[in-house]
């Protein structure tokens, strides 16, 4: 047995894979949530490691056993969490020994970290804690100062299997301290590149009929991406190979064609939602906006107001849910309500134009329409909504028709008013 120390490998693959292993019943029934995946999926990406698969499984000898069969015959590094708690159901260490054909055996050194760990926190040593410190003899121990369990380290055929705990301080504690300085030792070389574009209002299938030619024009190294969310379409282009620069080259070259085919849908680049990209462009032009709001009752203010700092643009919002408030409050002319309608082009520009004026803002937006369930008819029905934005040059307003499901239609109504605001602060 080792403790702490790595054999390095002459790792001369252009491009290392990695699988990850989940173990545990809670995560199979939603119980626990599986940040421990996403976390080290990031991390290996930006350490040049491509993830293959990830896979998660059953507290069961079988499962982990087939689980590690399947990983080993298609990647580099097999990292494992879960399972090696002190309780009975916790069986990882057991069925790596059987798996490994070693055997347990007591380690002074995990020992004495678990025993001060305990003292420290003023709980008394019992059996099932001093049984952590029984370790598989064939495995390189990782000292786990974070945590009871330590993480093990297995190599197997030039591969890598490392264990963790399931608890994500004392994975992330782990992967820190020596998977990661692993990786960057022995599988040098690899590069991953990623670049997200986020667009709004084109759907997922006209955005790929746009892009069809550029798709089959990428160089080889590069792929795309698409992953939709109600109307917003995040693209990813992704390039995998040796030199960093280089591929960051061709990745720029992408970028500036892609821009050229869909300027009208990409609205910013990362992770940047709709809210963010509005208060960006109002910060650098130093204007301000509100919004007027009926069927979506606040949304619009709550994403906006999430936004750490939107007090230096964003002024406040009038929740005019009712035909009073928005003519006494905004000055819509209830005569116009009467012949039009609250849900009508008329009167989202009379919205627009008197949230702008009694807030004294810059821009307006305002949100009139038919969440639903009830409330639809023939000519309107549940899904209608009009929005209209109002700017110091103009006022101009726009009808969409979504579902039927009011929770959705909200969102919907919210997130394309958002877009539409951000349409008219940029049009010139």
């Amino acid at each position: 047995m080792q403790v702490s120390s790595f054999n390095a490998l002459n790792a001369d693959r252009k491009m290392t894979l990695a699988e990850i292993i989940t173990i545990g019943d809670e995560i199979l029934i939603g119980q626990t949530v599986d940040t421990n995946s996403a976390w080290m999926g990031r991390e290996l990406n930006k350490a040049g490691v491509a993830v293959n698969r990830i896979t998660s499984i059953q507290d069961k000898e079988t499962e982990i056993i087939n689980a590690l069969d399947s990983s080993l015959s298609l990647a580099d590094i097999i990292l494992i969490t879960g399972g090696l708690g002190p309780t009975s159901d916790d069986i990882t260490k057991q069925t790596l020994c059987k798996y490994f054909n070693t055997s347990l055996i007591f380690s002074e050194e995990v020992f004495n970290e678990v025993d001060g760990r305990m003292k420290r926190r003023g709980f008394p040593m019992n059996e099932k804690n001093r049984g952590q410190a029984y370790v598989p003899e064939s495995c390189t121990v990782l000292m786990n100062k974070a945590g009871t369990a330590p993480g093990m380290l297995f190599r197997q055929n030039k591969k890598v299997i490392i264990s963790m705990p399931g608890v994500p301080s004392e994975m992330i504690f782990l992967m820190s301290e020596y998977v990661l300085p692993l990786i960057s030792k022995e599988y040098p070389g690899g590069a991953i590149v990623h670049r997200n574009f986020m667009t709004y209002g084109v759907g997922e299938a006209v955005l790929a009929e746009r892009l069809e030619n550029f798709e089959k024009e990428l160089p080889a190294e590069v792929k795309l991406a698409y992953l939709p969310a109600f109307g917003l379409v995040k693209l990813r282009l992704t390039a995998r190979g040796s030199s960093k620069d280089e591929l960051n080259r061709i990745v720029e070259k992408e970028a500036k064609k892609l821009y050229g085919i869909i300027p009208d849908a990409i609205y910013a680049e990362g992770e940047v939602s709709l809210e963010e990209a509005i208060g960006n462009l109002l910060k650098e032009s130093n204007k301000t906006m509100c919004t007027a709001e009926s069927c979506t009752g606040g949304t619009i203010a709550s994403m906006i107001t999430a936004i750490p700092g939107a007090s230096e643009w964003y002024k406040g919002s009038v929740i005019a849910y009712s035909n009073e408030v928005k003519a006494s409050v905004l000055g819509v002319d209830p005569a116009l309500i009467a012949e039009f309608g609250a849900v009508s082009r008329e009167t989202a520009l009379a919205m627009a134009s008197g949230a702008r004026e009694v807030l004294r803002t810059d821009y307006s937006v305002a949100v009139t329409g038919v969440a639903g369930p009830t409330g639809g008819t023939e000519e309107k029905p549940v899904g209608t909504v009009w929005i209209s934005v109002a700017t110091p040059d103009r006022v101009v307003a726009e009808k969409h028709t979504f579902g039927d499901a009011r929770t959705t239609n909200i969102s919907r109504f919210s997130a394309t008013a958002l877009n539409m605001l951000r349409k008219q602060i940029i049009s010139k």
